[in-house]
């Protein structure tokens, strides 16, 4: 990338975090985000609890909902590393998303706060909650609805999978990693050393795939997105580095 295009995009991105601090509307709403997200998972819950569906089918729709809210954060996560906007309508949003890659770990906190907070940075899931909502009202599939509802909740825990990932040592967390609940340091570190690699953050159960679209379709962001934060020297808005 030429050396003027990265100037351009760092002034656009030390402008976008400038508003950030200034208009406190950017704040608020990821707690806002936040909570209503969340206000749709505990109403989609009682939900999920009174469908109708036979033990058996319980393993392979955790499966199959896992697998999904795997991929989907995953491409999710992939599309922002490589989005600079910041001159948009949500550029504000973007620039801020991307200084998960400037602090190398979590700011230290307990998991419910991590679920609260990161919940926030999830505008999609709004979206996906509603549309979730509506197709129960509607009355659809219950096998295909509970997987559909599992896949809202499960991209708020992805949070938390993340964070424990990170910031935990624990006996208990350590065993849910090596059996491939959650995700592990080990699988992660990928994305950190080295480049449009291994982007899904629940387990990386789904990263065979991401990556492949990945390499296809983009070309990293060590030499873009993270360039652009080196003369930002603000406070980070983040409670995490993906």
């Amino acid at each position: 990338m030429p050396s003027s295009k990265i100037s351009l995009k760092q002034q656009e991105f030390n402008d976008a975090m400038k508003k950030y601090h200034k208009i406190p509307f950017y704040q608020n709403t990821y707690k806002l985000i936040s909570i209503i997200n969340i206000t749709l998972q505990i109403i989609l819950v009682p939900i999920l609890f009174s469908l109708s569906i036979s033990y058996i089918l319980i393993i392979p729709i955790l499966f199959v909902a896992y697998f999904l809210t795997d991929f989907i954060n995953g491409l999710v996560h992939l599309y922002m590393d490589h989005n600079d906007n910041y001159s948009s309508f949500l550029g504000v949003f973007i620039a801020s998303f991307h200084l998960h890659h400037k602090t190398p770990e979590y700011k230290n906190n307990n998991i419910f706060a991590i679920y609260f907070n990161e919940s926030g940075m999830k505008f999609w899931l709004v979206i996906y909650l509603l549309g979730v909502l509506i197709l129960a009202i509607l009355g659809i599939n219950h096998i295909l609805l509970a997987i559909l509802i599992l896949v809202g909740i499960l991209s708020s825990f992805a949070e938390v999978s993340h964070y424990l990932c990170h910031n935990s040592k624990s006996k208990s967390v350590k065993f849910f990693q090596g059996i491939g609940i959650i995700l592990s340091m080990k699988h992660h570190k990928n994305h950190h050393n080295e480049d449009n690699n291994s982007y899904a953050f629940l387990n990386g159960m789904s990263d065979f795939i991401i990556d492949k679209i990945a390499h296809t379709f983009y070309s990293g962001y060590k030499n873009n997105s993270d360039k652009h934060y080196e003369h930002y020297q603000g406070e980070d808005t983040s409670n995490r580095t993906i």
